[in-house]
């Protein structure tokens, strides 16, 4: 909760010189002096403090923006620059990977080898769109005159506001801001209030690297206080927001009154289906590993394992086995292979959930509430890996989206039902096949309406292809060009480098008579149109 700004400011990082919001180039304390304190999940102790933003800030903010795009440089920068500062942004990321990767750990609770992945996939994203948009070119278009000059150009869109979820905090952070930067937007960040942490120092690292006033813009602070300000607005020509699937419903209601181009990413109930002949070794590895990994708490999780009757019983006894010897710990702890939930919001999540599966009948295998284990802190958030088998598409647990460490275990006889179950979900985000079959494997991964699906695998991407989902997991991609064509406009510039006049309104406009209604409706050049 805000709180009246304290007289001493705690700071657990070198590299955050500041924790205030970032306006127009400038770091400031919120305008009513209000802050948030950031918790460690693995202790459930205050350890920094932040300022927390108002509406009012959020405005200057976009004010700042919409004036260094209207009337600044950056939109009209040659993609060459443009290109050069994302990859000094880059280098400033890898130069401060150890510090960035602490960060994000006492913020989220997930391991630091984790971490120290995303860390990495943040610096490649950079990279990535640096190298795209040098070979991003115009279209030309033949319109069968060779006078005429006819191409497709791309131009930034305008205006950005990147709203981050807390799981992924920097991580998807970078899928918004490195494009936004390559296409020439000014843009408005906000990550999420509970996890804002690397977000802070990264936008220290971009004004390092030279980016100009009004170009990033950084707000800590709620959603719930901050959202209309910064989607009820005709200032914002695009908003990209991850996070979950009622307020992605409230934004798009909201940006359509403006007309607002919105790409929503809201989650997924992610199937992984296992055929009887899929490796078991691999298979059984793969699902751990797609449902716990960071406790569960990702947006692509294969929270619901689908598996062959066949090998059913036998496959969830090796689960519950594996399960049972994760070692779940404080993230900084190199021993431990997951660690606590972010909040206690969280863990009264996955209690309630717990509750409502053994109400509906599912049959809990493993996990369920706190590790027995007592050498962890007893202030964290902790919550044991959870399996419940015999579970069915009526009870909640495998309707919504828990966002945590629990699988739930369905079963089927054929291809035709593995492939039914899979899509029997609102969502359509990720999901997963195991099978040695090729055949099989090409027909389910075409079948699944899922906007990822992986075989003999679970849980990777590049940022080469497109990310994002079908049905209520959202609309509109990140990553890939498409991720980069969100941020542009296109234009069409049509150039008659001979021109002569059409007269069609004089005397001499008789070619009107000699032009038929089906040349009109069937130019191919639209002249006429």
């Amino acid at each position: 909760m805000s709180e009246t700004r304290s007289s001493e400011q705690t700071t657990a990082s070198p590299l955050i010189g500041e924790t205030q919001l970032y306006i127009d180039g400038r770091w400031r304390h919120a305008s009513d002096g209000s802050t948030r304190d950031i918790v460690n999940p693995a202790t459930g102790a205050t350890f920094m403090t932040v300022d927390e933003a108002t509406p009012a800030d959020a405005t200057a903010a976009i004010t700042a923006a919409r004036r260094a795009f209207d009337h600044g440089e950056w939109p009209r920068t040659p993609v060459a620059e443009r290109a050069a500062l994302l990859r000094r942004i880059a280098d400033l990321v890898a130069a401060n990977r150890a510090e960035l990767s602490r960060l994000e750990t006492l913020d989220t609770g997930k391991t630091l080898a984790e971490s120290l992945i995303d860390l990495t996939d943040v610096e490649s994203v950079l990279r990535y769109y640096a190298s795209l948009v040098e070979v991003t070119a115009d279209r030309a278009v033949d319109v069968g005159n060779p006078a005429v000059i006819s191409r497709v150009v791309r131009e930034p869109i305008g205006v950005c506001v990147l709203i981050a979820p807390w799981n992924y905090p920097l991580l998807q952070m970078s899928w918004k801001i490195a494009p936004a930067l390559a296409a020439g937007c000014t843009m408005v960040a906000k990550p999420s209030e509970v996890t804002p942490l690397s977000t802070i120092a990264f936008v220290l690292l971009c004004e390092q690297a030279g980016v100009a006033p009004g170009v990033l813009n950084l707000l800590q602070g709620a959603g719930s206080s901050l959202g209309p300000a910064l989607t009820d607005t005709d200032d914002v020509d695009f908003i990209s927001f991850t996070g979950g699937l009622s307020t992605g419903r409230v934004i798009s209601a909201t940006a359509a009154q403006h007309i607002t181009k919105v790409a929503v990413e809201l989650g997924g109930k992610n199937p992984h289906i296992v055929f009887a002949d899929a490796d078991w070794e691999s298979a059984v590895d793969l699902v751990l590993t797609g449902v716990f990994l960071h406790s569960g708490q990702v947006c692509s999780a294969g929270t619901r394992v689908i598996v062959e009757e066949s090998i059913a019983d036998d496959f969830v006894d090796a689960l519950v086995t594996a399960t049972s010897q994760i070692r779940i710990g404080d993230g900084l702890d190199p021993r431990s292979a997951t660690g606590p939930l972010v909040s206690q919001a969280q863990l009264d999540k996955m209690t309630d959930y717990v509750a409502s599966a053994l109400a509906e009948g599912a049959v809990l295998r493993t996990g369920g509430g706190a590790p027995e284990s007592a050498d962890r802190h007893p202030g964290g958030y902790w919550f044991s890996p959870t399996i419940f088998d015999h579970c069915d598409r009526s009870m909640r647990i495998v309707r919504e989206e828990t966002f945590g460490p629990i699988l739930t275990v369905e079963r089927f006889t054929t291809e035709a039902q593995a492939l039914a179950l899979g899509n029997d979900t609102d969502y359509g985000l990720a999901a997963g096949v195991q099978t040695s079959d090729a055949a099989v494997a090409a027909r389910m991964t075409r079948g699944l309406r899922h906007g990822t699906v992986w075989c003999n695998d679970f849980g990777y991407y590049t940022p080469a292809a497109e990310w994002g989902g079908f049905g209520k997991s959202g609309n509109g991609r990140e990553l890939g060009p498409t991720g980069l064509a969100e941020y542009q406009e296109t234009k069409h510039i049509w150039h008659n480098t001979a021109p002569t006049a059409p007269r069609w309104f004089t005397s001499e406009g008789t070619h009107r008579d000699d032009i038929k209604n089906d040349d009109i409706r069937n130019d191919d050049t639209g002249q006429h149109g």
